[in-house]
């Protein structure tokens, strides 16, 4: 049963909610899969975060990559606000790891590696993701993909703080100069928040121990206090502890963690990043969690414009479609011979001229 229409998209069933808005499985009109985000109105209330939003709508038609879940649709002016995204089918990292524990070393630098290229994405379209965490790494069927990048910059400091829900999940995964409310942000942020999550991933612990709200962003804030990488393998204690640097100038490049990720994967593993991109995929994606296009919506809708189609006229096209491929029968080949070409009175060919008229007048115009 559907939940309603927004921006011509059919509702059929929730997928989630966050600090920015509920997300929604959806239907297009011709049968396309979305995942659909309603922006909660009291982000988009004022009219300069309503620009912001439009903002980074245009920016994000501008990423691509098989690692970043591509936009689809969106309306900034809208009541709601919301965009479309590509439906990724799969568990996110947060389920896998709660249902299934933490991933071998191998593979979780090799979706890393993966990740850090996703990011690459945004980064080159002159976005920051800002908010990622568990929760917003789909493991599809070609591997973990991102999704939600951009739109964190929709929510402030004290947001996090007092709208409902949107400290699940969130602030453990954030860097120092995000939860000190800084504003000119760089590349950096989404080091420390890929590192986070693959902490997350290697030992199913996030950064700091679970605690209330304040307790939790004045340790993030705190140089002394150390982030929790217990159980991390030795392989990767160095990257993770480079990338978590409180300095956001003291963290690695985007580049330079893909290489380092990657060369741990490989040997450790002694396979190449082609088996361990396919095993990523393989071991991570659950095709229970897909969702399908229910019956009801699996026909595309006819387009308003065109006049209805009876039973009685597909019939009468197929017969067109039989009469004009009766094949027109070739006259049989003559023999010619080369001496007397160019001799003698010229060959009548008026009946066969005739001939292929009467065959054409036979069919059908199209």
């Amino acid at each position: 049963m559907a939940l309603g229409n927004v921006g011509g998209y059919t509702l059929v069933e929730p997928l989630g909610c966050g600090g920015m808005g509920d997300v929604y499985f959806a239907i297009s009109p011709i049968a396309q899969r979305v995942a659909l985000k309603v922006i909660k109105k009291h982000l988009i209330a004022a009219p300069t975060i309503r620009e912001r939003f439009a903002s980074e709508v245009e920016s994000l038609k501008l990423v691509f990559g098989s690692r970043v879940a591509r936009l689809e649709d969106a309306d900034a002016t809208g009541d709601p606000a919301w965009l479309a995204v590509e439906y990724v089918p799969g568990a996110t990292l947060r389920e896998y790891v709660d249902a299934r524990g933490p991933l071998p070393l191998p593979l979780a630098a090799m979706a890393g590696a993966m990740l850090a290229e996703g990011l690459a994405k945004v980064h080159q379209a002159g976005l920051l993701h800002r908010d990622l965490k568990p929760q917003n790494i789909i493991l599809g069927p070609d591997g973990p993909k991102l999704i939600d990048f951009g739109l964190a910059v929709l929510i402030d400091r004290s947001d996090y703080l007092t709208a409902p829900g949107a400290m699940v999940g969130t602030p453990a995964y954030m860097s120092p100069e995000q939860v000190r409310g800084e504003r000119k942000l760089t590349p950096a942020v989404d080091i420390y928040g890929l590192a986070a999550v693959l902490v997350f991933a290697l030992t199913g612990h996030a950064l700091y121990p679970p605690t209330n709200s304040w307790n939790l962003l004045l340790r993030i804030t705190e140089p002394s206090d150390l982030p929790d990488l217990s159980g991390v393998p030795a392989e990767l204690v160095p990257l993770l502890g480079a990338m978590l640097a409180f300095d956001p100038s003291a963290r690695p490049a985007l580049a330079d963690v893909q290489a380092r990720l990657l060369a741990v994967a490989t040997a450790t593993s002694g396979r190449t990043v082609h088996d361990l991109r396919q095993e990523v995929a393989a071991r991570t994606y659950d095709s229970a969690t897909e969702l399908l296009v229910p019956p009801d919506l699996q026909d595309p809708k006819q387009d308003p414009e065109d006049p209805p189609v009876v039973a009685s006229e597909r019939a009468d096209d197929r017969a067109v479609e039989e009469r004009s491929t009766v094949a027109v029968p070739e006259p049989a080949p003559t023999k010619v011979d080369p001496e007397r070409v160019g001799s003698g009175p010229p060959v009548d060919v008026t009946w066969l001229v005739e001939k292929l008229r009467r065959q054409y007048a036979r069919r059908t115009t199209l």
